[in-house]
This record gives structure tokens, C-alpha cells and sequence, in this order.
């Protein structure tokens, strides 16, 4: 048996071409949703990143603001940039890039940008919404793995889900997410005693943890939905995830490639989230 795959390239094509109607429907109010990037630094994956994004926002026909500043940025200045664009009613979603360089307090600033324009979903009142239930904005990389899930017909609940990994990107709020579709979820990670165990037990496995081959065909159930979410290089310099996927995909039941799975979702759910917020605001 081969695992059917779950193209995130096309799902993010359906997506975007909602939100893209969406947002059409909003400039005839008026109203034309905003993203506002800042890169600060260097990083070369993190301009490839922000790119990205960019372009994400024209294609869907949203207005977007990209700020890159020197590494020697202090970080006064970079608060200071983020309450005016807080202030700033032409946008709707702010995106502080990571890594920040190491002089700047990364969660200070996360924690400087409005809620209500949090598209990132890494704010403390996001965090606190996704755990009870309340409305707020979903990390894009997890909210995209649900995406990908509902895009199956896959139902969750009574189902046994295991996240590997318990970052606040990834980890815990894909947990969170599973939880409220009604699925029994473990966490697993670095000091998880026997991760096989665990992974053998699950209808759906999600691995984030950033370590290439991380989970192995003997690990999953034999028609299990496996959602990769490791962005690593092989020996030959090629993007894969932290799954076998050569192996895995012979005992799975459905996967996600890498690249062309998670990783588009993440962009398209940003997307989303920027609309969201000018509905909100309108």
C-alpha cells in the first residue's frame, strides 16, 4: 500500500483563491487588507521567507509593507517601528520575521504587537484564546496542518494523535488544535522514553521537531495520516522533512511531502489571517 499525499500546493491554490475573492469583496468597501513584514538582519533563509510572504500578498491582491533594517537595529528601535505600525489603520497584520538578531528580546516584541493584528499568532493573548477555546488568531504552520486534515474529510474525533515535538510555533498549539476536534493527543519530544511506542498507538502522527528522520516506517501504524513538518537537508543538499518519506509512504495510509506540504500552507494561512483581521476591523 501507497500513502495518498496531501498536496499543500494545491490546497494553498483553493485557499488562495477564496481569500483572493474575499479580498476583492472588501475593496469594494473600501477596505484593502494589509500585511506589514519587518526583517531585521541578514538571515538568507529569512529573506527567502519574507519573500515569500510578499509575493504571497500581491498574488491574493493584499497590500503589503516590507521593512528590512540592519542587524545593529536596537531594540528600542524595533519596538518603536511595531507601535506605529500598531497605529497604523492601512494595516491589519504584523509580521516581526524570526530569528532576531541576539541583542533583541524576541518575546518582548512579539508581546508589543496588537493582538488584534497578531496574524502570526504567537502573541500571549493568542496563545491564551487557542487554549480556551476563544476566537483569536492560530499559528499558520499548525492552522495549516488542520487545513490539510479537513481537505481529507478526516474526522479527528476519538482518534489518537501524536505531535512530536512542543515548540510554541508548532508543537503545542497543533496540540491544542487536535484537542478541540476531539482527538486523544500526546505529546512527545526529546525526553520521551520510547517514541515507537507512542507513534504505533497513533491514527495521525505529526512530527516538528527539525530532525531528518525522526520517524521511520517501523514507527507508524500501518494506515495512519503522517503530516510532516520538518524543514532539514539531506546529504546532497535537497529539502526533505524530519519523516522517511520513501519508507514511510509505504505504510501510511496518507503524507505530506516535503517540499510542496506544509510549508505552503504556512504562507496561505498568513493569508488568511490578515484577511481575517480587516474583516474584523471593517
Amino acid at each position: 500500500m501507497t500513502a495518498q499525499l496531501i498536496d499543500g500546493n494545491a490546497l494553498s491554490r483553493q485557499l488562495r483563491a477564496d481569500v483572493s475573492a474575499r479580498v476583492t469583496a472588501l475593496k469594494t468597501q473600501g477596505i484593502t487588507p494589509g500585511l506589514a513584514v519587518i526583517l531585521v538582519g541578514e538571515n538568507p533563509a529569512s529573506q527567502v521567507y519574507v519573500r515569500n510572504k510578499v509575493k504571497a500578498c500581491e498574488d491574493t491582491g493584499m497590500h503589503s509593507v516590507l521593512e528590512r533594517w540592519p542587524a545593529t537595529m536596537t531594540e528600542a528601535e524595533l519596538l518603536a517601528r511595531v507601535e506605529a505600525l500598531n497605529a497604523d489603520a492601512t494595516i491589519h497584520g504584523i509580521l516581526v520575521q524570526l530569528p532576531l538578531p541576539a541583542h533583541i528580546d524576541a518575546q518582548k516584541v512579539i508581546e508589543a504587537i496588537s493582538p488584534a493584528k497578531d496574524v502570526d499568532g504567537f502573541h500571549i493573548a493568542s496563545a491564551g484564546a487557542l487554549m480556551t477555546g476563544m476566537p483569536g488568531f492560530w499559528p499558520c504552520t499548525p492552522y495549516g496542518c488542520m487545513k490539510m486534515l479537513e481537505s481529507i474529510g478526516y474526522d479527528l474525533k476519538g482518534k489518537h494523535a501524536v505531535v512530536i515535538g512542543r515548540s510554541n510555533i508548532v508543537g503545542k498549539p497543533m496540540a491544542l488544535m487536535l484537542l478541540q476536534k476531539n482527538a486523544t493527543v500526546t505529546i512527545c519530544h526529546s525526553a520521551t522514553k520510547d517514541l515507537k511506542a507512542m507513534t504505533l498507538q497513533a491514527d495521525v502522527i505529526v512530527a516538528a521537531v527539525g530532525k531528518r528522520n525522526v520517524l521511520t516506517a517501523d514507527m507508524v501504524k500501518p494506515g495512519a495520516v503522517v503530516i510532516d513538518v520538518g524543514m532539514n537537508r539531506n546529504d546532497e543538499g535537497k529539502l526533505c522533512g524530519d519523516v522517511d518519506f520513501e519508507g514511510v509512504k509505504e505504510v501510511a495510509g496518507y503524507i505530506t511531502p516535503v517540499p510542496g506540504g506544509v510549508g505552503p500552507m504556512t504562507i496561505t494561512m498568513l493569508m488568511v489571517n490578515t484577511l481575517e483581521s480587516a474583516e474584523r476591523m471593517k
